[in-house]
């Protein structure tokens, strides 16, 4: 499956911005998707995961409450919402696919090419 996120881009503190990320083939709904971060000198970071019907979800401590992960199986499209963005949001952001449920970025499959986020303050 080959994915491809958008929608990043520069943003005030407090801001929000919406996250997506679109996958290639007819399986989409058998996929755990999930979105990762990654900031400058650190490692790839857990931001999101959510089931192939979208009915359960998890998140990372850091944006638990301000986040908010969604997908359309009809559009092949998984979701990340991000409110009251914090400057220590700023991040490259990669969306993720798994055969299972996961927060680990070693379970993952297939990874997009990554999406900029910059959160001013």
């Amino acid at each position: 499956v080959q994915l491809v996120e958008s929608g990043g881009g520069l943003v005030q503190a407090g801001g929000s911005l919406r996250l997506s990320c679109a996958a290639s083939g007819r399986t989409f709904s058998t996929y755990f998707m999930g979105w990762f971060r990654q900031a400058p000198g650190k490692e790839r970071e857990f931001v999101s995961t959510i089931s192939g019907s979208g009915t359960i979800a998890y998140y990372g401590d850091s944006v638990k409450g301000r986040f908010t992960i969604s997908r359309d199986n009809a559009k092949n499209t998984v979701y990340l919402q991000m409110n009251s963005l914090k400057p220590e949001d700023t991040a490259v952001y990669y969306c993720a696919a798994s055969f299972g449920m996961a927060a680990r970025r070693t379970e993952y499959d297939y990874w997009g090419q990554g999406t900029q986020v910059t959160v001013s303050s």
